[in-house]
């Protein structure tokens, strides 16, 4: 594959994070804003190549690759890939590229949920000017939602950690050790994945862009799910957050229902959230979109526009002046 138009025009650094060197690529002007966006699994930096350009026009935007995938450090080791540390990997990339100013976070997929751990940290809304959080959910919050339904039977209450259990369960398959390895390592090549993709999100093969080592990315980045799923949905924290967030929920992903994010507004003191009729790629499949409510949201808090106490929702990518206030979920 060619090398995307934006990697031309990127300003590569290293941030070292404990004993992982992260490579970091930068676009636009550094005087505006940051906005740093993240990746998930099996993902890279090149994930964002459509956003990229688009938010480049407003901001200083920073892509990296997180531990274990692209160009930065690997690792073998399970408890590398916890959450703690991949936050503390974020940390080090904000403070490098924009010491002494808040940034503004979209991330996606694991990207989101590691992002999840740093916005919920002591301090974060220091650092933290916002969250986009794109089909990544808080892992305690979720073990915490499924809890909560079972622990008040209904039929409503039990079908739908059902739903979210069917739809989790390759995660089991993820965690067994060796065999995902063994399979992906074996089956996985860039023209099958690309195919998964496209019918996941019906996009064209033109949208969907990977880094050189996207199979290794696959292999090793698997750790990232036995590091986390179990210790944090069996044992949820309570997990709370002043950072505001933009939830942007897929109505069509195959791996979290959007029901898994009712309660979000019981942790998330500023919450918007919009739904979208679309996959779970969504940085592939619509960058425009994604581009355009981080930017909005950005804006509405510039203007003071995001409440707290409110769930603040927005209909499929509506822009942010035509949002309506609703009450969170479980509130009278």
């Amino acid at each position: 594959m060619t090398e995307p138009d934006h990697e031309r025009i990127a300003t590569r650094r290293t941030v070292r994070s404990g004993a992982f060197d992260l490579a970091v690529y930068e676009y636009g002007d550094p005087a505006a804003e940051t906005v740093i966006l993240v990746h998930g699994w099996p993902d890279t930096n090149h994930l964002w190549h459509g956003v990229i350009p688009l938010l480049a026009r407003q901001f200083h935007v920073v892509a990296y690759d997180t531990r274990g995938h692209g160009a930065s450090t690997r690792t073998g080791r399970v408890a590398d890939f916890r959450l703690t540390e991949l936050a503390a990997d974020f940390f080090a990339v904000a403070d490098a590229v924009s010491p002494g100013r808040p940034v503004h976070v979209l991330a996606h997929d694991w990207g989101s949920v590691q992002v999840w751990e740093a916005v919920c940290e002591p301090g974060a809304v220091e650092r933290i000017g916002s969250f986009t959080s794109v089909s990544g959910p808080n892992l305690d919050h979720l073990g915490k939602w499924v809890r909560d339904r079972l622990g008040s039977p209904s039929p409503r209450n039990i079908w739908q950690p059902f739903t979210q259990l069917l739809s989790s369960a390759y995660t089991g398959f993820f965690m067994t050790p060796g065999l995902p390895r063994w399979a992906f390592g074996l089956l996985a090549t860039e023209q099958r994945w690309r195919r998964v993709i496209q019918i996941m999100n019906e996009t064209a093969p033109s949208t969907i862009a990977f880094a050189p080592t996207l199979k290794r990315d696959m292999v090793d980045g698997l750790l990232i799910y036995r590091a986390n799923i179990l210790a944090h949905l069996l044992n949820p924290r309570e997990r709370t957050t002043d950072v505001p967030v933009q939830l942007i929920v897929a109505g069509r992903d195959i791996a979290v229902r959007p029901a898994g994010y009712d309660d979000t507004a019981r942790w998330v003191s500023r919450l918007w959230r919009r739904d979208v009729p679309a996959g779970h790629w969504m940085p592939f499949s619509h960058p425009d979109l994604l581009a355009t409510a981080t930017t909005d949201f950005v804006d509405a808090l510039r203007r003071g526009e995001v409440t707290a106490g409110v769930t603040q929702r927005i209909a499929g990518g509506e822009p942010a002046r035509r949002l309506r206030a609703v009450r969170p979920t479980g509130t009278d």
